[in-house]
């Protein structure tokens, strides 16, 4: 099979992450395997790198599995794909001790897209770690309560029916220091290869 540079990152990531998990595999046991470092697989699986073919298949071999069956599917394009509200799919993203927000996608049926929507919960007090970049544009708008939006150092304060546009490769993330849980329809674009 090709390996489409354009093809889903966040389908891909959750199938490296799935099959790591299965097999009972540390970032760290991966790194060691395939030479590549943990902080770099952890980007991979958290959807801020693309792998290079090379690397992809270091990381295939690492899980015993071939490269063809990491990428399986991944540039099927139907017109069109439904999500109904009880279908939608948790996205495991950044999750941290004090990064506890719910990824949830919303366009999880089409393998390979241009764009990932997701609703994303953040209960109160709760924020990425760090501010961080990756590829692509990114819509924000927020359906409910208030979130500090962290952009290059600056900050701006959202609420309910607020939005932003914005280069994602600037360092960025949400931030809830209020004391309600905020709902954030979040829709990343990725570059086309």
């Amino acid at each position: 099979m090709e390996y489409n540079t354009a093809m889903n990152l966040v389908e891909l990531a959750e199938r490296i992450r799935s099959l790591r998990i299965d097999q009972r595999l540390t970032l760290e046991e991966v790194a060691s395997r395939t030479g590549l470092t943990r902080s770099w697989l952890s980007k991979v699986e958290n959807f801020r790198v693309t792998p290079s073919l090379p690397a992809l298949a270091e990381i295939a071999k690492a899980l015993g599995v071939p490269t063809s069956k990491l990428v399986e599917g991944l540039d099927e394009k139907p017109s069109l794909t439904m999500v109904r509200k009880n279908e939608r799919k948790v996205v495991q993203r950044d999750q941290s001790e004090a990064n506890t927000s719910v990824y949830e996608s919303l366009a999880h049926r089409r393998k390979s897209r241009s764009m990932d929507p997701f609703m994303i919960t953040i209960p109160p007090g709760v924020a990425r770690e760090e501010a961080l970049p990756h590829l692509g544009e990114e819509f924000l708008l927020v359906e409910s309560g208030n979130v500090d939006f962290e952009y290059d150092g600056d900050v701006f304060k959202l609420q309910s029916g607020d939005s932003l546009y914005f280069d994602a490769s600037v360092p960025h993330r949400l931030v809830n220091s209020y004391k309600k849980q905020a709902v954030v329809l979040c829709i990343f674009q990725s570059p086309q290869a």
